[in-house]
């Protein structure tokens, strides 16, 4: 089973742009998809999942905001939306089951538009990490994917001095996301990719970070013990990341 996830920045637009033909060349068996910011019924008539798929959504109520989804061959069991079922208006956490595998497609919002944005980041990091906790110690393979909005160390952001004091790379963030790390949850890119500044997955627009590859690292497959067993060769897809959107897909093989 191959799993990607993929933050498209907005899936009409990612449409409009050749997302087809990439998940063409990708070929993921599942999709765990966020930044969807789209209902159903707003998608493209033109445009159809490829036969066969299947598909959950967990959209915002707010149009054209956050909202994940996952795309699968193999038929989706939704088991809930939201942090363990809790109301979940932005549409940011969907967790689902795919052929005995438990799959979670996660966007944590992020905190640099204001004081009060990053306090309700903290506010919902607590409630997410409890949660994951819990999750963890399931038997049958889980693997959360998604945007954390979180780089974990200096490896992680291309502009690391710098950036010590922005929200996604403050320092108790950063302790936030290696406590999970540390508590059992396997970054399977990091330990796939070894001690090597990125591989990245998010580019500014700003400048020339996307063509000289000076990014974030903030989007992950964290997997528990039995997904880790299983997985193979995590990677980064970044020439789809600059054709489609402000990240790239990060895509890791199951056996």
């Amino acid at each position: 089973m191959r799993v990607a996830t993929w933050n498209v920045n907005g899936l009409r637009a990612a449409i409009r742009k050749g997302i087809d033909s990439w998940l063409e060349e990708i070929k993921p068996d599942v999709l765990l998809l966020q930044e969807t910011r789209c209902l159903p019924a707003q998608l493209p008539e033109s445009w159809q999942l490829p036969a066969h798929w299947h598909v959950a959504w967990n959209p915002a109520q707010r149009k054209g905001y956050a909202g994940t989804a996952v795309f699968s061959r193999c038929p989706i069991n939704v088991l809930h939306t939201g942090i363990d079922g809790e109301d979940d208006p932005e549409g940011r956490v969907l967790r689902v089951e795919v052929d005995g595998v438990e799959l979670v497609s996660v966007y944590l919002p992020s905190g640099s538009s204001s004081e009060d944005a990053q306090q309700r980041k903290e506010a919902w990091m607590i409630q997410f990490g409890q949660w994951m906790s819990t999750l963890k110690r399931r038997r049958r393979p889980v693997i959360v994917g998604g945007d954390l909005n979180i780089a974990r160390d200096e490896r992680d952001i291309f502009h690391w001095r710098s950036n010590q004091q922005t929200s996604g790379f403050l320092p108790h963030e950063r302790d936030w996301i290696n406590t999970l790390v540390d508590s059992g949850w396997r970054d399977l890119l990091r330990e796939h990719a070894g001690d090597v500044e990125g591989p990245y997955t998010w580019w500014s627009q700003r400048g020339q970070a996307r063509a000289l590859d000076r990014g974030w690292r903030i989007d992950f497959l964290l997997a528990n013990a039995a997904a880790a067993r299983a997985a193979r060769d995590p990677w980064v897809h970044r020439e789809a990341g600059l054709a489609c959107s402000d990240h790239a897909p990060v895509i890791v093989d199951l056996d």
